[in-house]
């Protein structure tokens, strides 16, 4: 993980931001150099901040479930925002509280003042408003949010066409400010932020990836490296054996809760983007198996192995995380092949064939790529797009 230029980035976090709207800019950014800070007023380096998963039930308002612990590795009342090259502020409804705290606003007047790219989602750009800096800016933001923006001197702006959230993949750049509706928009996110912070995406080629899920795959190991992927360019879809491009799955967020075990919650809905009678081994250069519980799924159903089996025979990239290793050992992926994994994938690794690398949070052998879990996911990341052929660099 390295790039031309050090380049850094301030992420303010508070109790009940968007549970993706933190994650994947704070792990995909670190992914490719960059210096993540996460800070929030009242707390401290190694406390932790709820988030929370707003996520469509059928309803007519989503919902917000509980999500993962974050915890926090900075300071806020040790920031320089000099230090900085971007800030990122996820949605939530920590932004109603933290648009009357005059520390928070000063800090992002300053980078506004800098002219430092400020990315906003979902509900955030209500701090941009506080702040005063929507001023004959165009923004767009959740749908709520729009007499907050036209009040704030602001012209609304929305993306056509938008029928459920599977929809949203526009980030709005007007000057330093970068707006979207929300999380699905990530992949526009991270390529708009990445090129506003003077990045370079270089390929040999262009790639095409697919990711073999199930119900209760773990929310972070999919959502992460899929948006990483899709934000470099790549063609990246999502599949399952028994679902129709277009059904979604659900997600499972795994967390340390100070348990023996990590604790299971439901995450976001992924949607499908391929039928499984279309996929074809030819069309794709690499197989993603995420972990959760969806490989113990998945693992019974001979379709999905034998789909394994065959990006092995054709010498693709194949690449799992966590649990994701249960699938891969099963197709026989794993023999002779150095691994990372952890504690609950050991024995099925070791069953399969694979060496163990116990101090390794992520691996790669050949052409297969190995992750303990999600917190490695910067990591596997860098390890992956490599073998892809793509890497970032700054200027």
């Amino acid at each position: 993980m390295g790039s031309v230029v050090e380049k850094s980035a301030l992420i303010i976090c508070g109790d009940y931001m968007e549970d993706f709207e933190v994650m994947v800019p704070f792990q995909v950014l670190q992914a490719f150099g960059v210096r993540v800070d996460c800070v929030s007023p009242t707390k401290l380096p190694g406390q932790k901040c709820f988030t929370a998963i707003h996520v469509s039930l059928g309803f007519e308002h989503y919902s917000e479930l509980p999500g993962h612990l974050f915890t926090l590795n900075s300071n806020f009342n040790e920031v320089e925002v000099g230090c900085y090259d971007a800030l990122v502020i996820p949605g939530g409804r920590f932004s109603e509280l933290f648009s009357v705290d005059e520390r928070v606003l000063s800090i992002v007047k300053a980078f506004a003042e800098a002219g430092k790219p400020i990315v906003t989602t979902c509900h955030s750009q209500l701090i941009l408003a506080a702040a005063g800096l929507l001023k004959g800016k165009k923004c767009t933001a959740f749908a709520s949010m729009k007499p907050v923006i036209e009040l704030a001197g602001g012209i609304w702006w929305e993306q056509p066409g938008i029928t459920s959230p599977f929809d949203i993949t526009a980030c709005l750049k007007d000057g330093n400010i970068l707006s979207s509706i929300g999380w699905p928009a990530h992949a526009e996110i991270l390529k708009t932020l990445f090129e506003s912070m003077g990045a370079r995406i270089h390929t040999t080629k262009a790639n095409s990836v697919l990711f073999l899920c199930g119900d209760y795959v773990e929310d972070y190991e999919f959502n992460v490296p899929f948006r990483a992927l899709q934000a470099l360019g790549c063609k990246v879809d999502a599949v399952t054996p028994s679902k129709k491009k277009g059904e979604t799955c659900v997600t499972a967020i795994h967390d340390d809760e100070g348990a023996q075990a990590f604790s299971e919650k439901r995450g976001h809905n992924l949607v499908i983007t391929a039928n499984w009678s279309d996929v074809s081994v030819y069309d794709y250069d690499c197989l993603v198996v995420p972990g959760g519980r969806s490989p113990e799924l998945l693992v019974m159903n001979d379709k999905a192995v034998t789909l394994v089996k065959e990006f092995a025979e054709r010498n693709r990239v194949i690449a799992g995380v966590g649990q994701g290793q249960w699938l891969l050992a099963a197709a026989g992926v794993l023999k002779g092949k150095r691994c990372a994994s952890g504690d609950g994938m050991k024995v099925m690794v070791k069953m399969g064939g694979g060496e163990l690398e116990e101090s390794k949070g992520c691996v790669s052998d050949g052409k297969l790529v190995t992750a303990v879990g999600w917190p490695a996911l910067p990591y596997f990341i860098s390890h992956l797009s490599k073998l892809l052929g793509l890497s970032l660099s700054f200027e």
